[in-house]
């Protein structure tokens, strides 16, 4: 606990630094962002309508054109990416502008959610006057409307001359399409581009941001054990069985894997028997047996979460030598995945933490706080964490999201619009 608590302290732990006024031009860009703030919310609304769940690609892509349109309506160059047919994903969208003036920034969001088109959970609807319930608008075309609205006031006024600045909307966020080689080229080159990433994943709340996220990787348990009758279970010629062995098996990863300060390790499915089948697009399998037959083959898929590639390492190493200690009569492997990498609390990103604190202590909304990520799921924005300094958690706020509860907060969204425009404006004359 004392090593979590230091941990805690120091992702948390920002130096305090004197806010300077809003200076002239910083004034009017916050006033044009109250200006364009009933259109922000009636925007926001509008994609929110449109399906875009992850495997909904033409939706997607309907919701990318919106957003297209948008920054081609603010004079940024606008590119519609297609994925290979054999990814099932939809594409992603850039938009960017060209300039060597100050930091080069990108700015991430994706276009789609987690409810599909079979989804009851489809529409907008006002639960008060601040709050409404909305599939994705928090998680996250809340986020992508902050990103648009604080670039359409810094075009309005002409403060984005002869900046970079690029704005990568994936298609595929909530499931990422394989290989990732292919489908996180784009926003990986547009990173080595780039000074600074952004990301716009829903706030964490109103006064923290995101200096670490850990990573996300999966593994996948096979065993075999010896079919026979039942009543010559633990006799050298049958042996234990397949289920015994995978038990023993994610027993010992409980008792020898689990502790480590941000790893941790979630078996989510489970299938043993005689006979099993599981279908990997689903996720969805039965099993076959009986009581009186030892179990032949068991299964179990799971995911790890890391703070570093050293800890992921570490944690398959010790995975791979449990499994390979097998009870009597039963062989068992084990399969990794990759999927997202870990966001470590670099210097940089916490010096993008401080440039971020200023710029809300400036708007009088108090100090921003560094989010423990041992709370935070896998975002884009670990994707080019290794190339660029990066700060996530910039999007909107609500509740319950990837729920049919989700909810977006409309009164936060003026105020973090204001937040975003700032800083990009500072980052961007330095």
């Amino acid at each position: 606990m004392k090593k979590i608590f230091v941990l805690l302290l120091l992702l948390c732990s920002v130096v305090s630094i004197n806010a300077q006024k809003l200076s002239r031009v910083e004034k009017k860009l916050v006033k044009s962002i109250e200006n364009n703030n009933t259109e922000a919310i009636a925007f926001l609304e509008k994609v929110v309508n449109i399906n875009s769940g992850t495997l909904n690609a033409k939706g997607v892509k309907e919701v990318g054109m919106v957003f297209k349109d948008a920054f081609d309506d603010i004079n940024f160059k606008t590119n519609w990416i297609e994925m290979p047919e054999e990814l099932n994903r939809a594409g992603h969208l850039f938009a960017e502008t060209s300039g060597n003036k100050g930091k080069k920034l990108l700015l991430i969001g994706h276009l789609d959610t987690v409810f599909e088109e079979d989804s009851p959970f489809q529409k907008f609807e006002m639960v008060n006057d601040s709050i409404a319930h909305a599939p994705g608008g928090n998680d996250m075309k809340g986020g992508d409307v902050i990103v648009l609205y604080a670039l359409k006031a810094l075009q309005e006024n002409g403060l984005l001359k002869n900046a970079q600045i690029i704005v990568a909307f994936t298609g595929d966020e909530e499931s990422t399409g394989k290989p990732l080689d292919i489908s996180r080229k784009d926003l990986i080159d547009a990173a080595k581009r780039s000074d600074i990433a952004l990301g716009f994943e829903t706030s964490t709340g109103f006064n923290y941001a995101t200096v670490a996220r850990r990573g996300s990787s999966g593994w996948e348990v096979n065993v075999e054990g010896k079919r026979a009758h039942s009543s010559g279970i633990f006799s050298e010629r049958t042996g234990a069985g397949a289920i015994f062995e995978i038990s023993r098996i994610l027993n010992t990863f409980y008792n020898e894997v689990r502790g480590e300060e941000l790893l941790t390790f979630n078996p989510g499915v489970l299938l043993g028997g005689t006979f099993v089948d599981f279908d990997k697009q689903t996720s969805k399998g039965s099993a076959f047996g009986k009581t009186n037959v030892v179990s032949q083959t068991a299964m179990v898929k799971g995911g790890l979460r890391f703070i570093s590639e050293e800890q992921k390492e570490n944690a398959r190493a010790k995975m791979r030598e449990i499994v390979a200690n097998n009870l009597p009569q039963t062989s068992a492997e084990i399969h990794f995945t990759d999927s997202y990498p870990a966001m470590g609390p670099t210097e940089g990103n916490k010096k993008l933490l401080e440039e971020l604190n200023g710029v809300s202590l400036s708007l009088g909304q108090g100090e921003v706080l560094a989010y423990d990520p041992g709370r935070r799921g896998a975002a884009d924005v670990s994707f080019v964490a290794k190339y660029v300094d990066c700060l996530d958690g910039l999007g909107t706020m609500g509740t319950g999201a990837h729920t049919p509860e989700e909810t977006v907060n409309l009164n936060t969204i003026e105020a973090l619009t204001k937040r975003t425009a700032v800083l990009i404006y500072r980052l961007i004359n330095q």
